[in-house]
């Protein structure tokens, strides 16, 4: 298996499923209604549904720089605001989220093993390099996983 396979596999795992530290995004998302996700049951804390829109812009930005494009994201790319709460909006939310999470799992498998030391597109930073990025997905995704966890707990209590 290629590394870049294998960052895609921890990419996928850490998103889907069958990940070593337990719980997937996907499977502490199972069985939110829009109305948990829409909740803001601690304060000062973004709800579950701005972390999923948040995770899916990054998602984004980690493909679009696999495509050799910069990718930055201003402060309402980065945490959407939420305008319609209804269940039909959140089913689409998490829909989008699945879709470029797909793509991204895509990208990341048939990107050349040869390219992983480059430096992102737009980057200056000696470590910014494209394994630096898809490595750091994973992390991304499961640090607002952990946080989405506690969210769902406080607004079930």
């Amino acid at each position: 298996m290629s590394e870049s396979a294998r960052l895609a596999d921890q990419i996928r795992r850490a998103f889907e499923g069958d990940a070593w530290h337990g719980d997937s995004l996907l499977e502490i998302l199972a069985g939110v209604d829009a109305k948990t996700a829409a909740a803001h049951p601690i304060e000062n804390a973004h709800s579950i549904w701005e972390l999923v829109l948040h995770i899916a812009a990054w998602d984004e930005a980690v493909l679009r720089r696999a495509e050799g494009k910069a990718a930055e994201l201003s402060d309402t790319q980065n945490f959407p605001p939420v305008t319609d709460t209804s269940d039909a909006a959140w089913r689409k939310a998490v829909a989008q989220l699945k879709t470029t999470h797909d793509r991204l799992v895509k990208a990341v498998t048939a990107f050349p093993d040869s390219r992983l030391l480059e430096q992102l597109p737009g980057k200056r930073e000696e470590y910014h390099d494209f394994f630096y990025n898809f490595s750091g997905i994973v992390q991304h995704e499961l640090y607002h996983a952990g946080q989405i966890a506690l969210l769902k707990k406080a607004k079930m209590r």
